[in-house]
């Protein structure tokens, strides 16, 4: 079996890592929690008006290698990786300010998992061609270009819990939900 694993959302932190940062940066502007998330992108959960200060911060040199790990994560990578011997993170830039973004997830790969996963970072745009049986991913809908060959598995999120049709995983059921 290839496992393609997601990092925002699913093995970082981006959402908490983002509110810290909004409720330091910006404490006199209201903020959306998590769990009253309705969307996928943060930049769409907020007005118009605070389209810069959002972006501002996901695009701030260090956001992404300072992303802390979602709880359990890091021990499922690793109980993953010894169980199976084609896992790759399959991750995708933030655009169109990309120059902190990629350097940094490589970064925190080398930092939070080792060397070893530096190897199996998959950096892509277009998840659908990339070949794989199963992608985690909290995106609720991946598109590109191709049909995929893979089956897409929410990583559960508020902003994804719509999506009834789909097999949905935590850190918590992993092992049950990918049959490991």
């Amino acid at each position: 079996m290839r496992l393609l694993i997601d990092m925002d959302g699913v093995i970082a932190d981006f959402e908490g890592e983002f509110l810290r940062r909004w409720k330091t940066g910006h404490p006199e502007k209201e903020f959306v929690p998590l769990d009253e998330r309705k969307g996928f992108y943060v930049r769409e959960q907020y007005p118009s008006e605070y389209s810069e200060f959002v972006q501002e911060i996901y695009h701030s040199p260090g956001f992404y290698q300072n992303l802390p790990p979602i709880p359990g994560a890091l021990e499922a990578l690793t109980e993953i990786k010894n169980s199976l011997n084609n896992v790759f993170l399959c991750t995708s830039p933030m655009l169109p300010k990309y120059e902190n973004c990629v350097l940094e997830k490589f970064h925190w790969v080398y930092e939070h998992l080792g060397a070893d996963w530096v190897n199996n970072i998959i950096l892509t745009r277009d998840k659908t061609i990339v070949k794989g049986d199963i992608l985690i991913d909290d995106k609720p809908d991946v598109k590109g270009s191709s049909d995929p060959e893979w089956e897409h598995v929410i990583y559960d999120q508020p902003y994804n819990r719509n999506i009834k049709e789909k097999r949905r995983l935590t850190w918590r059921n992993w092992k049950e939900v990918l049959n490991i």
